[in-house]
């Protein structure tokens, strides 16, 4: 069955190195369970509820990868998609995490259109790489500013506006700490680095009195919360264009380039260099971005953590259901997600900004027209606290600009059109 399933034979594998790809994969990736209750829940959802919507969305997406697309590749909520779900849209915006789970969900259907009528090559290749490399790097200082801000690294100052906080404070100290720890631990290429650290931190806060031990396995808390709470028709305003796109536009950048890389990692690419079955992974990251909707939690993406499985022998949609087995076994671990403190999560956060901030490396500095939107998208995420905002003046800088410089016809009119529709959004229905 497994063998008609999946084709191991001409995939050169079998179910052992499967099964060991799709352990290393979870566990490279398992600190999403911990950290995105931990930052749903300060948008004013229910953390148990997230904890199961975040272990379900999880199992679906990769289930629906391995089942339907036959790729070693998992899928899980996305970082800093959470990130902007609470930080930009509920707490910034001032919208109600129903309207910001409702945009997730029309972003979603969006995602699910262009995969449908295959124009997804037509929206990647109309967005300038600057404005892509851009986007990445924002949203990793973004998570920057977050972490920095759970440790108390950061505070607010009414006359600087942030400030250096309380170093010797315990939140502090134990963010660096873990910062410190996940980043050697993959330095030594540990595999669970991220979590390890989460762990190792959770441990000695509780050692030390810190924080409290509240179990470690019950039945799963209830979803009911979340289930179906989201508010479709609170989606539809004008005002939030700009969040719908930009949950579209993060999460397929994001799956556009975890599906290549780590295809490109483990031989599954044709000799032209693209990905067969494309249309079905894309689908299955988009119906899986549904799922995750309806359930309560942020947008599901690929994980580029993939890759780790990938390189431990992984390379069919057994890897992934194996993935989607260990989340589901992952929800009677409960109290011990909700004894993780807030603190304990902020070096995963902060390591995950690094790996992000990294694509700034690639951007074309001398060339004025296209490094400006870059720092643009880079800076106006976390100074603004909004990705949709972020997105939106890069897009705007970047038309403005080519159009100045005499190189007008270098920009495709997609980058036009949304430029337009961002300047709308900010000029004339504000």
């Amino acid at each position: 069955m497994l063998e008609r399933l999946f084709q191991l034979k001409a995939h050169n594998t079998n179910v052992r190195n499967e099964v060991v790809g799709g352990i290393t994969t979870f566990l490279t990736m398992a600190y999403i369970i911990f950290v995105n209750p931990s930052i749903l829940s300060q948008a004013g959802m229910d953390s148990g509820a997230v904890f199961v919507a975040t272990c379900l969305a999880a199992a679906i997406g990769c289930f629906i990868m391995g089942l339907y697309a036959n790729y070693p590749i998992a899928m899980a909520p996305g970082m800093g998609l959470n990130a902007f779900f609470t930080y930009g849209v509920v707490l910034g915006m001032g919208y109600s995490w129903e309207q910001a789970l409702g945009a997730v969900f029309l972003s979603g259907i969006l995602f699910i259109l262009i995969s449908v009528f295959r124009i997804r090559e037509w929206v990647i290749n109309a967005i300038p790489s600057s404005l892509k490399l851009g986007i990445a790097a924002g949203i990793g200082l973004f998570l920057a500013m977050i972490a920095l801000q759970n440790a108390g690294i950061i505070i607010k100052n009414p006359a600087t506006i942030v400030a250096l906080g309380d170093l010797s404070s315990p939140s502090a100290i134990f963010g660096l700490m873990g910062f410190f720890i996940i980043c050697a631990l993959a330095y030594l290429n540990v595999t669970g680095a991220v979590m390890i650290g989460i762990l190792i931190i959770t441990l000695l806060s509780m050692v030390l009195g810190q924080s409290q031990f509240g179990g470690l396995m019950s039945m799963p808390p209830s979803i009911a919360p979340t289930f179906l709470a989201m508010d479709i028709e609170g989606a539809f305003q004008i005002s939030m264009i700009s969040v719908v796109f930009a949950f579209f536009f993060v999460d397929l950048f994001d799956t556009s380039g975890t599906l290549i890389g780590v295809g490109q990692r483990g031989g599954l690419l044709d000799k032209n260099g693209n990905l067969p079955r494309l249309k079905k992974a894309l689908l299955a990251d988009s119906t899986a971005t549904v799922a995750g909707a309806a359930l309560g939690t942020s947008s599901t993406t690929s994980y580029i953590e993939s890759a780790s499985g990938v390189a431990a022998g992984g390379r069919t949609g057994l890897t992934a259901v194996v993935v989607a087995v260990l989340f589901l076994l992952s929800l009677f671990f409960a109290p011990l997600a909700g004894s993780i403190p807030a603190y304990a999560t902020a070096g995963a956060l902060l390591y995950v900004a690094v790996l992000m901030t990294s694509s700034l490396a690639r951007v074309e500095w001398d060339d004025i027209s296209e490094a400006a939107p870059v720092l643009i998208a880079a800076f106006t995420m976390p100074l603004t606290y909004s990705i949709a905002d972020g997105i939106a003046l890069s897009f705007i800088s970047y038309a403005v600009i080519k159009l100045l410089s005499g190189q007008g016809k270098q920009v495709s009119l997609a980058v036009y059109a949304l430029a337009a529709l961002f300047i709308a959004k900010f000029f004339v229905f504000v």
